[in-house]
């Protein structure tokens, strides 16, 4: 019995990853542009909003990862198989525009970051971060860039635990804004770019894809039954990490810039890092530069994996980077996001704008999802694959599942309705 115990914390670290590599998409620099202005411009009063979208994105996440468990199919690949052509056709091409937007967010955000550290303007920044992209994307395994992730996930946090530990923060009015709904004048803008910063589309598709990236053996029920248990540990660790370190982003503005409805609501990113010198220190600007450096490079990575799996699956295929649908789909999702951003002429409302176009799309990906999982015909041709999980509970006979389902699955309309 001790022994068992002994392995039990080394058994859970083989299945954390998945997790961390989505949770890279929402600290993403769309999120800080977001973050930031809703730090700098109602102080602490928008917190709640990254707390509730967090919420719904656990559940998201985890039904996504299910699906990718539970069939062996991306959300791509099930659309295609059960969901008409045309609608099929429809629904990811609007995901694959939702990817480029995230796309030129992450490279946006990794171009002002090199002209913050190097001096180096945001059009040739954005093509070099395009070019490190792709070179990373295509010539490493996904594991590879799984711990590259985490490592950069890991950096980014203790980025900002530094800036927050030196910003003089009111942690009274922060725990009222975690929780208490506010709507200031003139903030829904940035509302629904927090909303589609932390509830990212691409986020759902990636996710079941890369949960099955383990390769575990799918015909041992053990194995798939501690993967099942073990997934949604990954998920709301990973998923805690990024509130914590989404709040940080708004802590650190509201502290800093906010000063009551006195001070500046910041509107570029290289600015805030300029601005944080006199206010805390040149390290903190350093630091925060860097920060965004790791984060639009990673996120960016992330972005066209999610390319490439959406592409990939309007053919049915899975993701591979030896596929020329999954390489074609990563190429069409990277090459015209830095090709818009040779005609912005506000960064900064560029990432802001990029987030506020996801949570138009997200309610189409939310749907979808919801459809896929909930559908006594699709799940009637999905239980063909059925996990042990299901077997055990014989979920392909018992109504209940389907009761349960369309529960859980109400539940997420509700609460995203509520959000919205």
């Amino acid at each position: 019995m001790i022994q068992k115990h002994k392995k039990q914390p080394l058994n859970f670290l083989k299945y954390i990853g998945p997790g961390l590599f989505v949770t890279v998409g929402f600290i993403d620099p769309g999120n800080w542009a977001s973050n930031i202005a809703a730090g700098s411009g109602y102080g602490y009063e928008l917190l709640w909003m990254v707390t509730l979208s967090t919420i719904m994105l656990i559940f998201l996440q985890h039904n996504a990862a299910h699906l990718g468990i539970v069939t062996g199919l991306c959300l791509s690949e099930a659309a295609s198989t059960y969901i008409n052509r045309i609608l099929k056709n429809i629904i990811l091409s609007t995901a694959m525009l939702a990817s480029i937007a995230t796309a030129m967010a992450e490279i946006l955000g990794g171009a002002i970051a090199l002209q913050m550290l190097f001096s180096i303007p945001i059009k040739p920044g954005s093509l070099l971060i395009l070019v490190i992209v792709l070179f990373c994307t295509f010539t490493n395994a996904y594991r590879r860039i799984e711990k590259l992730i985490i490592v950069f996930v890991s950096l980014i946090g203790f980025s900002f635990l530094f800036e927050i530990c030196i910003a003089g923060i009111d942690w009274k009015q922060a725990a009222i804004g975690w929780v208490k709904p506010s709507f200031p004048a003139h903030s829904m803008p940035v509302i629904m770019s927090v909303l589609g910063a932390v509830v990212m589309p691409h986020n759902l598709f990636l996710h079941s894809e890369i949960i099955q990236s383990r390769q575990w053996n799918l015909e041992d029920d053990a194995v798939i039954q501690k993967q099942l248990k073990y997934e949604f540990r990954d998920t709301l660790f990973s998923m805690i990490i990024g509130w914590a370190i989404n709040s940080a982003m708004i802590l650190m503005a509201a502290a800093s810039f906010y000063q009551n409805g006195n001070g500046t609501t910041v509107d570029d990113l290289a600015v805030t890092g300029s601005m944080l010198a006199p206010l805390l220190g040149n390290m903190a600007s350093l630091v925060f530069a860097v920060a965004l450096l790791l984060s639009g490079i990673s996120s960016s990575i992330t972005a066209g994996m999610a390319g490439g799996t959406i592409f990939s699956g309007i053919f049915n295929k899975p993701y591979d980077t030896s596929g020329k649908e999954t390489k074609l789909g990563i190429l069409v999702t990277m090459v015209p996001a830095a090709v818009i951003i040779l005609f912005i002429s506000s960064p900064f409302q560029g990432l802001i704008y990029s987030q506020m176009l996801l949570a138009v799309q997200l309610p189409i990906t939310i749907f979808t999802q919801i459809c896929l999982t909930s559908s006594k015909k699709g799940n009637g041709q999905i239980c063909k694959q059925q996990t042990p999980e299901y077997r055990s509970l014989d979920y392909r006979s018992d109504r209940n599942f389907f009761k349960y389902r369309a529960f859980y699955n109400r539940f997420l309309v509700f609460y995203y309705c509520s959000l919205a």
